[in-house]
């Protein structure tokens, strides 16, 4: 399975949630690859012991048709966990494919050459509606949208579900929702409770069980090449992903 971690606004623990979800579900004994597609590259520095060793990237794959993807997986400094990193280059992916027939094929089309051998792949998207992020969610199986338990939380929301209604009337017609991740949340705050209660009201069942703490443990985490299974193992943002993971796995059977 495919899964798209989205959502165009930044800073709602997304590239947090695509490490630490594909560690819980590696740690689980799936096998799991990590694709980082953001130009800022956050989930490769995060993951990667020595990133600007690594010459090549998604970037390379995805403007030469000649490049197979096969040869760009590398293994994570979390076990079990293999990764494709991402580069500043993707910046310009944009301005390479415009006018391309297939530009929002290219990631499909390569991960179809790989995808049976994983259990899940799971992709960090840029916090945009741009090309990258069409070209995950024409790839992706399901999209995992998390959403910070904050006042704008719900802002853009509405252009994140017409693109992916887009992206499934004229792309991929099997695209669909696995769930929304609430993040950051602070259940000392009033706001939190009614943020998450506004959620729920406007997502309802697609709304995951578990919601996603705030926590210094989670934002400390990557500057030690970790996830927060092995940084933090008892802590409760460690407890939290390995619950969110497990739902996952049930909603990925049904």
């Amino acid at each position: 399975m495919i899964i798209a971690i989205t959502n165009q606004k930044g800073g709602v623990g997304k590239t947090t949630s695509a490490i630490n979800l594909s560690a819980a579900l590696a740690f689980k004994g799936k096998n799991t690859l990590l694709v980082d597609t953001d130009p800022q590259a956050h989930s490769s520095l995060s993951v990667v012991r020595d990133p600007h060793a690594q010459t090549r990237s998604i970037y390379d794959v995805l403007v030469d048709d000649e490049k197979k993807i096969a040869d760009v997986i590398i293994q994570s400094t979390i076990p079990g966990l293999k990764v494709i990193m991402s580069k500043i280059a993707m910046a310009k992916l944009e301005s390479t494919l415009i006018g391309e027939i297939d530009g929002h094929y290219r990631l499909k089309d390569k991960l179809d050459a790989i995808k049976k051998q994983y259990d899940f792949v799971i992709i960090d998207t840029p916090p945009n509606l741009g090309l990258i992020t069409l070209n995950t969610l024409v790839a992706a199986d399901q999209v995992n949208i998390p959403i910070q338990s904050s006042f704008l939380c719900l802002e853009g929301t509405d252009d994140l579900l017409e693109t992916i209604n887009k992206v499934r009337r004229v792309a991929n017609p099997n695209l669909q929702v696995l769930g929304v991740m609430i993040t950051m949340h602070d259940k000392r705050t009033n706001i939190s409770k009614d943020v998450e209660e506004r959620i729920k009201t406007v997502f309802g069942k697609k709304v995951f069980k578990t919601v996603v703490s705030k926590s210094v443990k989670l934002e400390e985490s990557p500057a030690y090449k970790e996830s927060i299974f092995t940084f933090a193992p008892n802590s409760v943002g460690a407890v939290q992903y390995q619950k969110v993971a497990e739902e996952i796995i049930r909603r990925a059977k049904n």
